[in-house]
């Protein structure tokens, strides 16, 4: 039998206030890790969260249980938890429906000699010629070799290092850090423009897979409602989905073959709803689009004890660079700051 409204708003008030005494001991103020060992995401992934953290650092938790991060894209919030040492003895369960992210971040893991060794030579190639390698490397060895792959029962098991440095190299030198694929499910961003891309870091290349390699990490491929069935009171959990779009020409093709439209957001609602109802402890990035505000100023979030905040963010994608800038996009939590 389930609580009545009342009661379950009244726990969810005494959850956010024991939340919040633990954000504000988290010294979200500054890196904890010597400046040398601060890990930086290898990937430039479409909506990543670093220029958010100082948004985002108010709300995390120094005392829980297990992290949980099933959009993990770049890993950005991931890093920051780690890199101020709030991450040290617990469990971290990373997670995404992309194979290629998951696939890439095991071999960043479990061979990161050969990752860098591959990427090194994709550095010189680029420097030599930079258009002309990275579409003989997009159409002519990375796309084939994912076609090898996709079709197998474990694509992100069938990974190599190859491919990892491949997709690392693309992102880098790619437009905007996107990860489009068209009908046929190749990968289709074009060449971006920069003048000096740093492709190979080595040094961060090593902390990052000895990150991964630490006790409790996992990396797994999985639908996210999957990868939160077992999250429970005191867990922490972010979640970063695929924006719903602000317009209709904002809207890129998805980075899965069964995109994130309404349908997804309206499910991710009910789940991040459960998860606060049970006394894990949340934190969601979105959009400030109209679905969103529907979803999460409803009277079901309310009483889950989740509130929506707007925050600053830039936005760097857009096919025109005068429209690309500051936006307000939703921080959706039941910590209180």
């Amino acid at each position: 039998m389930s609580e009545p409204r009342a009661e379950r708003s009244e726990a969810a008030k005494r959850r956010a206030s024991d939340a919040s005494l633990s954000a504000r001991g988290s010294d979200a103020g500054a890196e904890r890790r010597p400046a040398s060992d601060v890990i930086r995401p290898i990937l430039k992934w479409a909506g990543g969260k670093r220029q958010l953290l100082p948004e985002l650092r108010p709300y995390y938790p120094q005392r829980f249980d297990r992290y949980f991060e099933p959009f993990v894209g770049s890993g950005a919030v991931f890093l920051d938890l780690h890199n101020r040492g709030l991450l040290d003895g617990r469990v971290a369960r990373l997670s995404d429906i992309n194979a290629d992210i998951i696939g890439a971040y095991r071999m960043v893991r479990d061979a990161v000699d050969e990752v860098i060794g591959a990427l090194r030579g994709l550095e010189s190639r680029y420097r030599a010629d930079a258009a002309a390698s990275f579409y003989a490397v997009r159409d002519r060895e990375f796309n084939p070799a994912r076609r090898g792959i996709r079709a197998s029962a474990d694509p992100a098991g069938a990974y190599t290092p190859a491919l990892a440095a491949m997709l690392i190299f693309l992102n880098r030198t790619g437009y905007n850090g996107l990860f489009r694929l068209n009908a046929s499910g190749d990968f289709n961003v074009p060449a971006g423009r920069h003048a000096r891309p740093r492709i190979c870091d080595e040094t961060n290349l090593r902390h990052l897979s000895a990150a991964f390699n630490r006790p409790g990490v996992s990396l797994d491929v999985r639908a996210f409602d999957a990868a939160l069935a077992d999250a429970r009171a005191s867990d922490f959990v972010y979640l970063d989905p695929p924006y719903a779009p602000l317009s209709t020409t904002a809207r890129f093709t998805s980075y899965t073959a069964g995109g994130f439209g309404p349908t997804e957001q309206a499910r991710l609602q009910e789940v991040v709803i459960a998860l606060a109802s049970r006394g894990a402890f949340v934190l969601l990035s979105n959009s400030s689009a109209p679905e969103i505000r529907r979803l999460y100023e409803s009277e079901r979030a309310r009483d889950a004890g989740l509130r929506a905040k707007t925050v600053p963010a830039r936005r760097a994608i857009n096919s025109q660079a005068a429209n690309r800038g500051p936006v307000r996009e939703y921080v959706i939590t039941n910590i209180a700051k």
